[in-house]
């Protein structure tokens, strides 16, 4: 014969009950968060890999499609050719920036579209530059659009602007690269040495080296345009290293470590432009000379 359990009893068993139902509703969702978590991991990663390859933005050659660039005009041509390549690298670094956002039309909208007008106005200065002296080239504004190239293509074109996007994508780290763009973390590595907080050590002073030259064949401007660049980017670089080694070594640390290397690098540049140039056309004697630089405090 069964007996009814007392009251205390029975508020005990239904005590106990309720915690084993507690902890078994625990582990469930425990064993739910942990599933979770291994797909969330997973998600993770792919997203990961999507917004590791946004593409990469590739535009026309502007600088082998240029006539022969008087002396004259050289310094200006070579200077929007430069800021014709920042433009690209700028680009690519707000495509990777901007991953996700907007519609369907915001690349084409919100980067292709003024990345164009920007080329078109450079373009423009550099067939008024040439003009002034010798015939103004026609048609240059055909080389102002730029196309996206698709997912996974990134590392063909974009190696100044985005190298290692899966890196740069969202980690927040900065690109800082040789190029002088403005990362998140290092702010423009060449221009380091000219910010208020690092002026006292002062900044490397290079002899110009585009306006020394002679008429440029066409043949040879594309190489030409390609070591001015490494010319300005050897400067950059020259400078970063002044700031991130400041207080170091003895005193002629600067000219041994810096200032020595940078004249080699120079006289090996400046010596293929006189190469080129030589191809077609009378090879410019002297221009080693114009290899060391100098500090300026």
């Amino acid at each position: 014969m069964s007996r009814a359990l007392p009251k205390y009893n029975q508020r005990r068993v239904a005590i106990i009950g309720g915690a084993a139902a507690v902890a078994l509703t625990g582990a469930i969702v425990a064993g739910t968060a942990l599933a979770g978590e291994t797909s969330k991991s997973g998600s993770n990663t792919t997203t990961a890999r999507t917004l590791a390859s946004p593409g990469s933005i590739s535009c026309p050659d502007v600088a082998s499609k240029l006539p022969a660039i008087p002396a004259s005009a050289q310094a200006e041509v070579a200077r929007n050719l430069t800021l014709l390549q920042t433009q690209i690298n700028e680009a690519n670094k707000r495509l990777v920036d901007t991953v996700g956002q907007g519609g369907p039309n915001f690349v084409n909208n919100a980067i292709l579209g003024p990345l164009k007008d920007k080329r078109v106005a450079t373009v423009n200065r550099i067939a008024t530059a040439i003009g002034r002296t010798a015939a103004k080239p026609q048609g240059l504004d055909a080389l102002a659009p730029c196309t996206l190239n698709g997912a996974g293509a990134a590392g063909a074109n974009n190696g100044n602007a985005n190298a290692n996007a899966g890196d740069n994508a969202n980690a927040g780290k900065g690109n800082g690269n040789a190029n002088g763009n403005a990362g998140k973390g290092n702010a423009n590595a060449g221009g380091n040495a000219n910010a208020g907080g690092n002026a006292a050590v002062g900044t490397i002073s290079c002899p110009d080296v585009a306006s020394k030259l002679p008429a440029i064949p066409a043949t040879a401007q594309a190489e030409v345009t390609r070591n001015l660049t490494l010319l300005q980017t050897q400067i950059n670089e020259a400078n970063k290293r002044l700031v991130d080694t400041v207080g170091q070594g003895g005193p002629n640390f600067v000219n041994n470590a810096i200032l020595g290397p940078l004249a080699d690098k120079r006289k090996s540049t400046i010596d293929r432009i006189a190469i080129s140039i030589g191809r077609t056309a009378a090879k410019p004697q002297g221009l080693d000379s114009l290899a060391a630089c100098t500090l300026t405090k």
